[in-house]
């Protein structure tokens, strides 16, 4: 009986020291990666002696593509703010329906949620982006052309917003259900003895209960879009300058990366640009992580 503990205990060490280096290499793959776009993207700046005012909040974007040349402008404010409208539209317009559909899926008809409306939101997950930007392109652009007749056509804000919504719709709305799941029935059977209805048991106890598991939701969902490139390169027009409505044309960050970056002088001016904004997605993953696990912190001690 000895021996046999004794290998069970050899045994789960084993194990357990392959989930620590697996879990110390991505950790490491992490920190390599940070190290990279840093050293990459903070060439701009010292290298090429730009300052991050003029990257962050200027517009003149003209960089010299020679290796070794400099001089040029790296102003990446207009795809800076058309990452920042696409996607906060695009959450705006997902979050009610992401939201609505968990709901439904765990509170109001669990056994159809489970068996038919859970299995069909998650194959969207695993939909190529290629697919939601050629739907956008051949359906949507036109529908928006026709319906509001834009000077510049269906390519604009808007269809890029609606396309990132419905591709972070399955991440958002899978996530929510699994939190509301992991609300305890108890808070909901203090509830009813309170005499509060389904729809406040719903608002008041089970939402805000899971309300940290639902932020994590949202942000994994802002994350894919804000990393999006192919499907709102599309869709968005790709133009250079600030949208003036919803129905405007504009670029973003990833568009310009996708477009450009292969096609640019290793160590010029252009491309260590492009690093630039590939460095700035990345902080701005980072401190979107970052902030919504002090949100969930928040409501978990609350």
């Amino acid at each position: 009986m000895n021996k046999v503990v004794q290998k069970a205990i050899a045994k789960d060490k084993r194990w357990r020291a392959v989930y620590i280096a697996c879990g110390l290499l991505i950790v490491a793959l992490t920190l390599l990666m940070g190290a990279f776009l840093l050293y990459q993207g903070s060439q701009t700046f010292l290298k090429a002696h730009h300052s991050v005012w003029e990257f962050l909040f200027t517009s003149d974007w003209a960089p010299l593509d020679k290796t070794g040349m400099f001089g040029g402008k790296v102003g990446a404010a207009i795809y800076i703010v058309g990452s920042l409208e696409t996607c906060l539209l695009g959450l705006l317009i997902c979050l009610p329906f992401a939201i609505g559909s968990a709901v439904f899926m765990t509170e109001i008809s669990p056994k159809i949620g489970e068996k038919f409306f859970r299995p069909a939101t998650e194959i969207y997950v695993s939909i190529p982006s290629v697919v939601y930007g050629w739907f956008g392109l051949t359906k949507l652009v036109p529908i928006i052309r026709n319906a509001f007749h834009p000077k510049m056509g269906g390519f604009s804000v808007l269809a890029a917003s609606i396309v990132l919504a419905i591709m972070i719709f399955p991440t958002i709305t899978t996530v929510a259900a699994d939190a509301i799941k992991s609300v305890p029935n108890s808070y909901r059977e203090g509830a009813y003895g309170l005499g509060a209805t389904r729809w406040q048991v719903i608002g008041k106890v089970v939402l805000p209960a899971a309300s940290g598991g639902i932020l994590t939701g949202v942000v994994l969902g802002l994350a894919r879009a804000i990393g999006e490139a192919l499907a709102v390169a599309m869709v968005i027009g790709k133009t250079r300058s600030f949208a003036t409505s919803l129905l405007s044309p504009t670029s973003n960050l990833t568009s310009a990366i996708a477009a450009d970056m292969g096609n640019t002088a290793q160590g010029g001016e252009y491309n260590l640009a492009l690093w630039s904004m590939a460095l700035l997605l990345f902080i701005i993953s980072i401190v979107l992580i970052v902030l919504i696990h002090k949100l969930g912190n928040g409501k978990k001690e609350k």
